[in-house]
């Protein structure tokens, strides 16, 4: 029980040290790595050695195909070259699998001194990440030698001699069993090479080995299949497709087994390494062969999974992409364009209530309503996007960057309720009633709208580019709808005064709308602060002195 309990400990350490090199080559390099594949699509060879050598790069060919499907999900990538990407990365893990079966022992160690040094000397910085990378290096290396000390033993109990040898006569069930093995390690990397110690431990006959190899690989397209589960139709087909042509390739091979199997047991090599040789040349025949049919198997998959609509009619999150929350600055970029487009939703819930007050088609507040539950779905899917990213790597730049976008995110959400809010006080104590504005009030009404959505859009600008004199432009537009606001209020008192009967039906009313339009424009305006508190903007230190000065201008430009 203890020598079996070490050899899956091996497994999950090897399992872990591929996690923790894929998740820092992508922070360090994951921009570049999706630009790589996103332009290497125009010709299949290309597209191919990029799958390749992104998968050797990250040490996995699952991270590659989440990229390849958040890539088609998103549209930015043609189905058929997704899939030649799939195939070039299926031959890049069995080449890895080769160079870590050499005897690279001495090197462990190296790597995870150093890798641990740097790490923890500069974790937030380039060089942290890569010594996080030297760290997964050396646990691999290391957990291959522990996958072979851990299998010996095993290999010379009776019992486990019994209970592979049950593995010695139907090749489709030890390709099943091979499938498995990938499934539950949640690497066929591991599969492969514990195939390989137990071969070369003749524990099991090269057979065996041969088939368990080819399931392996059918394992691991059924793990990228489950793993694309959480994307749409278009995202999934990139799975399906490479576990179509695996599936493929494992019918196709399996009868050739025994014939295969009865010619290398004369090559002049060890068994371990004619299993790694049957591992790369079977991928690399069957990805070759495979790399012309990329185009039928896309319209193939398009038959069998096609697009559905919506069950519902709430906005979706259009950028917020899954595979890029190992690379902080991209997944921080998504969450951006998706609270820019929240911004959006939010200036037109304000023309639409603008043309509500005007008294214009009532079915427009039916169009709000829905508007602010397309905001409310933006900001729950942001707010989770972000939770899930690991904030303990964020550099303190990002660190900022995070705060921001959940801070805009949460105010753009309250000023959808609040916008919803001043629809139902219109509809209750205007339209309901057959009441209208005098026409000053409504003239004051409509120029303060017209303010308020310049700074809405002022300030997404400012949030997208963190320019320090359109942040202090913001917070002078602040200051000057403060003003006018009031005076806008002192104008109404003064209506009521001159006994104005429309401005007496409707003084409630006016009254909340502008203030109601105070509290959106201080929600619209915070993101000016988080600007000129940055630290690292220029001639932000002591900017907060000048605030008084920004006022008295304020009211000199407001006259």
């Amino acid at each position: 029980m203890l020598t079996l309990l070490n050899l899956l400990s091996a497994v999950a350490l090897l399992v872990w040290g591929t996690h923790i090199v894929r998740t820092g080559i992508l922070r360090v390099y994951g921009a570049n790595l999706r630009r790589l594949i996103s332009r290497s699509v125009e010709r299949k060879p290309l597209a191919f050695i990029t799958g390749m050598g992104v998968t050797a790069l990250v040490q996995s060919s699952n991270a590659t195909a989440l990229l390849a499907t958040s890539f088609v999900a998103q549209g930015l990538m043609a189905l058929a070259p997704a899939l030649t990407v799939m195939l070039g990365a299926d031959v890049g893990t069995a080449l890895m699998a080769r160079v870590l079966t050499l005897d690279l022992s001495w090197l462990s160690p190296l790597l995870i001194f150093f890798g641990v040094v740097l790490f923890l000397s500069r974790k937030q910085t380039r060089i942290g990440q890569l010594g996080r990378v030297a760290i997964g290096l050396g646990l691999i290396i290391l957990a291959l030698q522990l996958i072979v000390a851990a299998a010996t033993p095993m290999t010379e109990a009776k019992g486990v001699q019994v209970l592979f040898s049950s593995l010695t006569g139907d090749v489709l069930l030890d390709a099943l069993t091979g499938a498995l093995f990938a499934m539950v390690s949640y690497s066929s990397l591991a599969a492969v090479l514990l195939t390989s110690t137990l071969a070369a431990s003749k524990v099991i006959s090269l057979k065996v080995a041969l088939c368990l190899v080819v399931g392996a690989n059918l394992g691991s397209g059924i793990l990228a299949m489950i793993s694309a589960g959480a994307q749409n139709a278009a995202g999934r087909r990139v799975a399906l497709g490479s576990l179509l042509f695996k599936l493929g390739g494992c019918l196709l091979v399996l009868p050739l087994v025994e014939p295969l199997a009865a010619g290398l047991e004369h090559w002049p090599i060890s068994q371990q390494e004619l299993v790694i040789a049957f591992h790369v040349l079977y991928n690399l025949v069957r990805c070759t062969l495979c790399m012309p049919l990329t185009t039928p198997m896309a319209r193939f998959c398009n038959r069998l999974m096609p697009d559905r609509a919506l069950a519902d009619n709430v906005a979706r999150p259009r950028h917020l992409d899954p595979a890029a929350l190992d690379t902080p600055s991209i997944a921080l970029a998504n969450a951006v364009r998706e609270t820019l487009r929240m911004g959006d939703m939010v200036e037109q819930m304000l023309n639409n209530l603008l043309q509500v007050i005007h008294g214009g088609d009532p079915l427009l507040g039916k169009e709000i309503r829905r508007q602010d539950d397309d905001v409310d779905a933006l900001y729950t899917a942001i707010k989770l996007y972000l939770a899930r990213m690991p904030r303990e790597d964020l550099g303190e730049r990002d660190s900022r960057r995070w705060a921001e976008i959940i801070e805009l995110a949460i105010n753009l959400e309250q000023s959808g309720d609040l916008v919803e809010h001043m629809l139902s006080t219109v509809q209750d104590k205007k339209t309901a009633r057959s009441r209208s504005f005098s026409s000053t009030g409504l003239e004051e009404i409509t120029t303060l709208h017209a303010q308020l959505v310049a700074n809405l859009r002022l300030a997404l600008s400012v949030f997208l580019n963190g320019d320090v004199e359109s942040a202090k432009r913001l917070r002078r537009a602040k200051q000057r709808f403060r003003l006018q606001e009031r005076r806008f209020a002192h104008a109404h008192v003064d209506r009521l005064h001159h006994q104005v009967v429309q401005s007496i039906e409707t003084s409630s009313l006016h009254l909340d709308l502008i203030s109601d339009m105070k509290r959106l424009n201080s929600l619209f305006c915070s993101i000016a602060y988080a600007v000129l508190d940055n630290p690292d903007a220029p001639a932000a230190i002591g900017d907060e002195q000048h605030l008084d000065d920004d006022l008295t201008e304020a009211r000199l430009e407001d006259g």
